[in-house]
């Protein structure tokens, strides 16, 4: 648990990078490495969520916070990389440009899009508008500035270092939620893998020099959808609460002995993150592990189509918890973080050598692609019927089947063919562009580790083949640079978000996946094309053709989300007053839940960052209430609500489940919140519950 102030102020991730221009002369290390965390959480109220398209998914609290967690790597006196993940559906291209712009405004071109990368861990349950083109932000009325604003921000540390890597199995968290389209792969390929997903984590550990262990990051492929397409809870999902986890395990358990010492002795590192669980080839994979089931029958979804008596909306995947979907989250959540401990312990493969980086901006809309004697181009984008469809993580609205063959004009489907275009997306302008052409590719390097950011949803066979032609350039060739056992894992969602990348034979059956890869069946082809561009100059140390410049949309956003107008009472009640309390005297048991329900404002008034609208607090000495829980904790719960659509009244709900941690005594909950008048400033309120007893 950690508790902020919201009053505190944090120097944004520029100042984090700051750092690194005057550290590099003192280490006698291999790499400084420095860790960073930011509260991102963004609105938690009237804005809808973004990544399942549901427009009647709209925040209304908060499940758990989220965070931007940031680590960079450096020479001593060398190259640098900054590797930024969001607690958020995907990464933005609009956040990318204008955090790039705040980096060259301080640093020159000490920090370009060339060493900086900013992901996704892909949560579903995050507020929405702040992507920049409109098939994106449609469901959430536009562009959501507030969203953007609280996400450009991290925390600062740097120090001498050294990273270790380490790589296993996890069976468990994962499933192939398009399990037809992958056995259209060739029978010879697909008999090279034990499994229809990857179950193969990878984890860095970052080791201090004077402290010791400090904290990890790993990749695995999963998504972010253990958290249903009706809940309005703001949450880092699975993903996030593998972290989440992590972080509390850590400081007890990390290695680190003197982690007060090492606190004190590092500005502003309380959100420091101890372990950080981010995306890779999930483009099929999903966290409901129990498998797809009908809910009017509740037998097994129809295998080729995920359909129920032929109708899509009755197909959902259910998740290990089943049907809580908190407690599915919680649990994919912790296989992730114990397999994450696992690895933690066991890592004792130093990586050694170059930090390095390539990068390039490709327009996908347009580009040649050799294969073999074949010249082929990839198209402008275009999304298929059976994107409307949905997945079995979150059935479409519409009555559309995985794997329909509608027929388009002969017009649409030149290009994308075998695909029935269902939305012409690259070629829509209206009000501005709907997708988009220009994309980032970037590898980095880190010793025998290499990170290929994608900036999309690469299927599992997709992901394989990706890594096993980029590793082919690093090992052959005669470079001494690599040798078998490279490291190499994609980080999806980064930079900016295109949707899906399937195989060429996955495309041809034009599941929700293949439905969903915008440029064309020659896509996969044409990332692998210019991976190996990039592999091959970080092995040469040429330069890279920088590509045309994506667009600057910022400007031309609409945003259709009102502003609050006022926040109101019933006469002889405030802001802050407990509307169902706690029973007088009263007792509960570890395991319990505790609900109260608070007079409350519109949670838009102020984001709380770095803060809390909930916390649970115990009274220790008889005297003096300590902070033990807040919003950012897996067992807390803040819902906020409206007795009416357009009333300017509202309530917060807190709901407290009892951990069989939580120490006996006695305990209170309080609310925190801000109200706007018709006129004059926001005002901030608090209120608290009546004491009550946990034993």
């Amino acid at each position: 648990m950690t508790f902020i102030n919201s009053s505190l102020h944090f120097r944004p991730l520029f100042m984090v990078l700051f750092l690194l221009s005057f550290r590099g002369a003192l280490s006698a290390s291999d790499y400084l490495v420095g860790l960073g965390s930011y509260d991102i959480t963004g609105p938690a109220a009237d804005v809808n969520m973004m990544g399942y398209a549901n427009a009647e998914q709209v925040a209304s609290g908060v499940h758990f916070r989220l965070r931007a967690r940031t680590f960079i790597v450096a020479e001593p006196q060398g190259n640098r990389i900054v590797y930024v993940n969001l607690d958020a559906c995907m990464a933005s291209q609009i956040v990318t440009i204008k955090v790039l712009e705040r980096l060259k405004a301080r640093f020159g071109n000490l920090y370009t899009e060339q060493n900086v990368a900013i992901s996704g861990i892909h949560t579903h349950a995050g507020p929405g508008g702040y992507l920049q083109y409109v098939v994106y932000i449609i469901t959430s009325l536009g562009f959501v500035r507030e969203s953007f604003d609280s996400i450009v921000q991290a925390h600062e540390n740097l120090r001498p270092g050294s990273i270790f890597v380490n790589t296993g199995e996890l069976l468990d968290a994962g499933i192939n939620r398009s399990p037809s389209a992958y056995l259209n792969n060739p029978a010879s390929e697909r008999s090279k893998y034990k499994y229809n997903v990857d179950k193969e984590m990878t984890l860095i550990k970052f080791v201090d020099d004077q402290w010791g262990p400090i904290g990890s990051f790993n990749w695995f492929a999963t998504h972010g959808t253990s958290m249903s397409r009706t809940n309005s809870l703001i949450s880092g999902d699975n993903k996030g609460a593998a972290a989440r986890f992590m972080e509390d395990w850590f400081p007890q358990h990390g290695g680190l002995q003197n982690l007060d010492n090492l606190n004190a002795n590092l500005s502003g590192t309380e959100g420091i993150p101890r372990r950080v669980s981010n995306i890779t080839n999930c483009g099929d994979v999903s966290p409901n592990v129990l498998g797809a089931f009908c809910l009017d029958t509740g037998l097994p979804c129809d295998f080729n189509t995920s359909t129920c008596n032929g109708k899509n909306e009755l197909c959902y995947g259910r998740g290990p918890g089943y049907p809580d979907e908190f407690e599915s989250t919680r649990i994919i959540g912790e296989r992730q973080f114990k397999k994450a401990v696992e690895l933690f312990n066991k890592a004792t493969e130093k990586l050694k050598g170059k930090v390095g980086y390539k990068h390039a901006y490709v327009d996908f809309s347009k580009l040649e692609v050799s294969l073999g004697n074949e010249m082929v181009k990839t198209c402008p984008a275009a999304m298929g019927f059976a994107f409307a469809a949905g997945t079995t993580d979150g059935p479409g609205a519409f009555d559309f089947k995985q794997g329909d063959d509608k027929a388009p004009s002969k017009e649409q489907v030149e290009c994308q063919r075998p695909k029935p275009i269902l939305l012409d997306t690259g070629e829509t302008k209206i009000p501005y562009d709907w997708a988009p052409s220009i994309l980032p590719v970037q590898i980095f390097r880190i010793g025998q580790l290499v990170i290929l950011n994608v900036p999309g949803e690469f299927t599992t066979m997709a992901g394989r083949r990706l890594r096993d032609a980029v590793k082919t350039v690093l090992t052959s060739g005669g470079s001494k640079e690599f040798n078998s056992n490279v490291h190499i894992v994609i980080s999806g969602l980064t930079n900016t978000y295109s949707q899906y990348v399937t195989t060429f034979e996955e495309y041809k059956v034009q599941r929700y996946e293949g439905a969903s890869t915008l440029y064309g069946p020659h896509t996969l082809s044409a990332y692998i094309q210019e991976f190996n561009k990039l592999a091959s100059a970080l092995i040469s140390g040429q330069p890279v053709e920088a590509g045309p410049q994506p667009p600057d949309l910022l400007d031309k956003q609409i945003s259709l989300l009102t502003q609050v107008v006022v926040d109101a009472t019933l006469p002889g009640s405030d802001f802050g007053d407990v509307r169902v309390d706690v029973p007088l005297n009263s007792t509960f048991k570890k395991g319990d839940i505790v609900t109260v329900t608070f007079l409350s404002a519109c949670p838009r008034n102020d984001l709380m960052t770095e803060g809390t609208f909930a916390l649970v607090e115990i009274l220790q000495d008889q005297k003096t209430w300590v902070p033990a829980y807040d919003d950012d904790d897996f067992c807390l719960r803040f819902k906020w609500s409206r007795p009416a659509k357009l009333s300017p009244r509202s309530f917060a709900t807190i709901e407290w489940r009892i951990p069989q941690s939580a120490a006996s005594g006695v305990y209170r909950i309080s609310h925190f919140g801000a109200a706007k008048a018709l006129v004059g400033p926001i005002r901030h309120f608090t209120g608290s519950s009546s004491a009550f007893v946990v034993v």
